[in-house]
């Protein structure tokens, strides 16, 4: 009897193989912590995939990135935000694209937090696109640094999935639901 293929999100993946068809081939630094989730978006492929793909976006739906800087066409500078107000910084280079599926990126030797990491954009018909983040990493500090980022909200596992309803959000409604005040709520109040 031939088992069904392991379609689920690498970090649930109930076998190597499926880990392996999760994140397939991560190049570079792989970390011995996963995270990985999937979402549906009712959007074509393509546009979720355009959107992802100018790095220069992705503060819009990443709470932790502070930003940004595309170098080329394969390079990008990235400044995040980590626990108790510091920041962490890196460079990534793009290692497997494919139009419309996926982007798979690595960190440059050097980087303040080694990963490695792919996100997928797979046609769901009618629903839209099953859209599936995974990142391989190694978290600062060992197993006591992955905790103090558990708790301070800023541990990849935790946001890797607000990072996805927030993309969802975006991507079918146009803003991003928040229960912060708005500057322009704030300036009412203050008047």
């Amino acid at each position: 009897m031939t088992l069904p293929k392991d379609d689920a999100p690498a970090s649930t993946a109930k076998s190597q193989e499926g880990i392996t068809a999760g994140i397939g081939e991560l190049r570079g630094p792989k970390g011995d912590a996963l995270a990985s989730w999937s979402v549906t978006i009712n959007r074509p492929h393509g546009d979720l995939y355009t959107f992802f793909h100018d790095f220069a976006h992705l503060p819009q739906i990443m709470d932790n990135v502070d930003h940004v800087e595309v170098i080329d066409a394969l390079r990008s500078h990235w400044v995040v935000k980590a626990p108790a107000g510091h920041l962490v910084e890196w460079d990534a280079i793009i290692t497997e694209e494919k139009e419309g599926e996926l982007i798979a990126w690595t960190s440059i030797e050097g980087a303040d937090i080694a990963h490695a990491g792919r996100i997928t954009f797979q046609d769901a018909g009618a629903r839209g696109t099953v859209v599936t983040a995974t990142i391989a990493y190694h978290p600062p500090g060992g197993l006591l640094g992955k905790t103090i980022a558990k708790l301070f909200q800023r541990e990849p596992e935790i946001q890797v999935r607000r990072d996805l309803r927030r993309f969802k959000q975006l991507m079918e409604t146009g803003e991003i639901a928040t229960n912060a005040r708005t500057t322009k709520q704030f300036d009412e109040e203050m008047a």
